[in-house]
């Protein structure tokens, strides 16, 4: 039986995917070097294609790691001193502060009940915090944290770095990195691809702090410091051999969406998420998590089950439609359907159809 991935990552891969990967195979991607001319032209296109399906500015470097996780590593190691400060409404928001903590930097947690987001307030954030960070949306929960809230921050804080976690939301969102010193996702939820590479969009400053705490002696790191990831993806390059094939593929997805247009994205997205509410208004046995319209997330949907939800789960992959459970403490009594480019509206038709029997 094929099966649709609804979870919240790895999830669904994008439907062009094998077509890609078989071309992959046919070019040798996974043999060449990452030195070579070949190589060096689709890491370009692949940075191009970012560029242009999240509006991306020139000024801003799109750097490849292995996931965000250690993208977190690398913010904390190149570009804090004194401390950071960290908005915390779930789990990953506050994995990234406890590796800050872990990595023996000072940290400032304010934290939000799971299911709630964050507003502005203007006397927060102490003088000597370096860097502001945000999860937009937070994957344990649903939450999705307004964007014009974070750049109030950033209005309010200009001397200070501003970091947003876009991992289970890109490329839904449309960003003003205006405001933003620093990006990031991995590819295996919204992009639609196999999990292993991690992309982190940086601007200037974010160099420049690297540069910074590098002159005056203190340690941003071994291999992975920014000032040499910065310079070697001048030209298309990474420190060290990089997961050629992500990188190729991811490439190769950007231009697909690109061709469908990501408003067209946007807009499949927000449809979706209907289908989803429609079956919250037909039953009290599911409702959303996330109570507040603003913080309500289109990409990953939290919904309360109740103690069936282990049940429901397990009926829903019998049928081929395989649903996240919730995450952590929360993981017996809510389900998560992620909402992403690489799920079509026929496979949402199907899990309406699916819920309904359930009711």
């Amino acid at each position: 039986m094929k099966k649709i991935f609804f979870t919240a990552g790895p999830s669904q891969l994008y439907p062009t995917l094998p077509s890609h990967i078989q071309q992959a195979f046919v070019k040798n991607i996974g043999s060449i070097s990452h030195r070579s001319t070949f190589y060096k032209s689709f890491h370009a296109r692949t940075v191009e294609n970012l560029r242009h399906l999240m509006r991306v500015p020139d000024t801003n470097q799109i750097l490849f790691f292995s996931s965000a996780n250690e993208i977190w590593e690398r913010l904390v190691q190149n570009c804090v001193e004194t401390g950071s400060f960290h908005f915390v409404n779930g789990a990953f928001s506050n994995r990234f502060a406890q590796i800050t903590e872990e990595l023996d930097y000072p940290c400032i947690k304010q934290e939000a009940m799971w299911g709630k987001g964050f507003g502005f307030a203007s006397d927060i954030i102490p003088e000597w915090v370096e860097m502001i960070n945000f999860t937009h949306n937070e994957s344990s929960t649903g939450v999705m944290q307004p964007l014009a809230v974070v750049y109030e921050y950033k209005r309010n804080n200009p001397d200070k770095l501003v970091t947003l976690d876009v991992v289970s939301s890109a490329p839904f969102p449309e960003l003003d990195f205006t405001f933003l010193d620093a990006v990031y996702f991995s590819v295996q939820k919204g992009m639609g691809l196999p999990a292993g590479l991690g992309v982190l969009i940086a601007g200037e400053a974010v160099l420049q702090k690297a540069v910074r705490k590098l002159e005056r002696g203190k340690s941003i790191g071994s291999y992975h410091r920014f000032t040499d990831v910065w310079e070697k993806a001048k030209d298309s390059q990474t420190v060290e051999t990089p997961n050629i094939m992500g990188i190729y593929l991811l490439g190769k997805v950007a231009e697909d969406m690109l061709r469908k247009g990501v408003q067209q994205i946007r807009e499949d997205i927000l449809q979706k998420q209907k289908i989803i509410e429609r079956i919250t208004k037909i039953s009290d046995k599911f409702s959303f998590f996330v109570k507040e319209e603003p913080f309500c997330s289109p990409t990953v949907i939290t919904i309360e089950a109740g103690e069936k939800a282990a049940e429901y789960i397990k009926i829903a992959d019998s049928e081929g439609l395989v649903i996240g459970s919730g995450y952590g403490k929360l993981k017996s009594t809510q389900i998560r359907i992620a909402n992403f480019p690489a799920h079509t509206l026929e496979d949402f038709a199907l899990l309406e159809k699916l819920f309904r029997k359930l009711l």
